[in-house]
């Protein structure tokens, strides 16, 4: 089988020295991918297309198809049927069999093209070959100028080819042929949406997370990251890039005003994410922020988050509303990571600011000790992307308790303020207010002989909490999850 690839149309108008240089990093893309399924594929091409070599025989079509659909920078792949110049005659009996019942009540046209001697025009073999799938097909008409279907047949010299099937790509541009950039990335919906768009516009991408102290949230992140990789950036190698933040999340909730939690934070990742992307060659940032979504998303709060970074920050989502985004998941395939995703939601303010102003939230951050995100970044595993899933163990399950037992203790991990405004209630045991960012630090002071149940009001964070100090070895920790 032999394969036609155009670029996307924003290729094919680059000056000629771009050109080149971007269609040579095509054809190495889609070398890279498919010698991956077979190191006979062969790929070649010009300026203006590539030309791929399938070997028969071998079941290999539908997984290369699959393969060219999801690289960037491609427009269209056509699938072309080769075969020896015996007669105008011929070529239309191959003709219609290549289109059979596919132009039935529809107008097509034929579009030729041929290089070299023969004993007939372009025009006669257009006509030659139209009048014979005009025959053939049901309720079908000619159309010249803009036709349902187009039968492309190309001649060069002892050959001919039938275009048959084509494929819709990507399109944007080829990986490896724009800057590299470092993505922020959480795993949910608008993080894994803005990756995929930006490897779709050419930009090799690492990944960063901020762990916040769930190690169940790690887990599924690295899932997300790897998935969007293997299926639109593996002709690139990537990092995965995984940074302890409950240190700096404890700072923040000691130092900074309640109302400017959620602005800090990103203030702080953003700082963290410049030092790296420097270290990375990475020539910009890019977040999943979409205007107006979330209190610290406004104009006057990104513009406050922005000036904690030297580097272009990049949101490809910024005027998305969540329906666009969720479906866009859907399609690339991140939904159902997304959907089943731990929420990390504890660092939000009951009343947070929307208009925060430079010069206070610089004041907050002065009373923070510096040394925390810096010990935060020295502390940061770096792993390859193709390596994930390797170095990726699932979390021991832990059990939930519906009633507790009177001996067990139950920890309230909740942030003090929220316990203040719904205070757990209960009659018969003792409950300890530990909030979740100093719970790395007092459990280990805890006595050992007893049954600790973390508790939230979602049940999200206990059990990240609760999974992240079983696997510290406490062994004596469990989630109080009440029926509702």
């Amino acid at each position: 089988m032999k394969l036609l690839i155009r670029p996307a149309s924003e290729v094919a108008i680059k000056s000629k020295p771009v050109r080149r240089r971007q269609m040579r990093q095509l054809r190495q893309n889609i070398r890279r991918i498919l010698t991956r399924l077979d190191e006979d594929i062969v790929v070649e091409g010009s300026w203006d297309r590539v030309d791929v070599d399938v070997p028969e025989g071998r079941g290999l079509a539908g997984a290369v198809v699959d393969e060219l659909m999801r690289i960037p920078g491609i427009s269209t792949i056509q699938e072309i049927a080769a075969f020896p110049l015996v007669s105008l005659e011929d070529i239309a009996e191959k003709a219609v069999a290549a289109f059979a019942g596919r132009l039935d009540g529809k107008t097509f046209a034929v579009r030729s093209r041929r290089h070299g001697k023969h004993d007939f025009r372009s025009v006669d073999l257009q006509r030659f070959v139209g009048s014979e799938l005009y025959l053939s097909a049901s309720g079908a008409s000619v159309d010249l100028r803009s036709p349902e279907v187009e039968v492309r047949i190309e001649v060069r010299d002892d050959q001919f080819h039938i275009a048959n099937r084509k494929h819709r790509g990507l399109g944007g541009y080829p990986l490896g042929s724009v800057e590299n950039v470092l993505t922020l990335i959480s795993g949910g919906y608008d993080s894994s949406v803005a990756a995929y768009l930006m490897l779709r516009r050419g930009m090799r991408s690492h990944f960063l997370f901020f762990n916040l102290g769930g190690v169940a949230h790690e887990v599924g992140v690295r899932q997300v990251v790897h998935y969007v990789w293997s299926r639109y950036g593996a002709s690139h190698g990537a990092k995965f890039i995984s940074v302890p933040f409950d240190g700096v999340v404890e700072e923040i909730m000691k130092s900074v005003s309640h109302r400017h939690w959620g602005v800090v934070l990103k203030r702080q990742m953003l700082k963290a994410a410049s030092e790296l992307a420097r270290s990375n060659n990475a020539a910009g940032l890019v977040t999943g922020d979409a205007v107006a979504q979330v209190s610290s998303q406004t104009l006057t709060n990104l513009n406050v988050v922005d000036r904690a970074s030297d580097e272009v920050v990049l949101r490809p989502l910024i005027a998305m509303d969540k329906e666009a985004i969720i479906k866009l998941a859907r399609e690339i395939g991140t939904e159902t990571y997304a959907r089943n995703m731990p929420e990390y939601c504890g660092v939000i303010s009951q009343k947070p600011t929307t208009r925060a102003r430079l010069y206070r939230v610089e004041a907050d951050e002065a009373e923070m000790d510096p040394q925390v995100l810096v010990q935060a970044i020295e502390a940061r595993e770096e792993t390859l992307v193709s390596d994930l899933l390797d170095t990726t163990t699932t979390p021991e399950d832990v059990e939930l308790v519906k009633t507790p037992a009177v001996s067990d203790v139950v920890i309230d991990v909740r942030h003090p303020s929220e316990g203040e405004q719904s205070p757990l209630m209960l009659t018969g045991n003792e409950i300890l207010k530990i909030p979740f960012y100093e719970l790395n630090r007092k459990v280990p002071e805890l006595p050992a002989n007893r049954q600790y149940l973390l508790y939230c009001d979602r049940g999200a964070m206990s059990r990240m909490h609760a999974v992240h100090l079983k696997a510290e070895g406490h062994e004596n920790i469990k989630v109080y999850a009440p029926a509702s």
